[in-house]
């Protein structure tokens, strides 16, 4: 199974709780797709996009239980990218985890383990 993670601001993700799905940050509903990053792509996302925020989740995704409003394209350096052009349903979510600051400032990455 192959997962992708959404990083997400804690109080946005307790509303998707109550809604069933997650609609997206302001910056996903501006671009038109909620972004989300590989496994390997996730720190340097948080670095970039997140520096110093501490109310942050990590939310793991089943990929494969997106359909074909899940597309890979290319950001970064070229580098592609999962984007969901779809409100993700919270059945698809196989975790949450929280994404703190570490003694340094950058985020402690948690086992993405499944």
């Amino acid at each position: 199974m192959d997962l992708i993670y959404k990083i997400c601001p804690e109080p946005l993700w307790r509303v998707a709780e109550t809604s069933g799905f997650f609609a997206g940050s302001p910056i996903d509903v501006h671009d038109g797709y909620l972004h989300f990053s590989t496994a390997r792509q996730v720190p340097e996302t948080a670095g970039k996009h997140f520096a110093g925020q501490d109310d942050l989740l990590l939310i793991a995704v089943a990929a494969d239980r997106l359909g074909d409003a899940l597309r890979y394209e290319p950001s970064r350096g070229g580098e592609l990218f999962p984007h969901l052009y779809a409100p993700l349903p919270l059945s698809a979510v196989l975790w949450v985890k929280r994404l703190p600051l570490g003694p340094l400032g950058d985020h402690a990455m948690p086992d993405l383990a499944p």
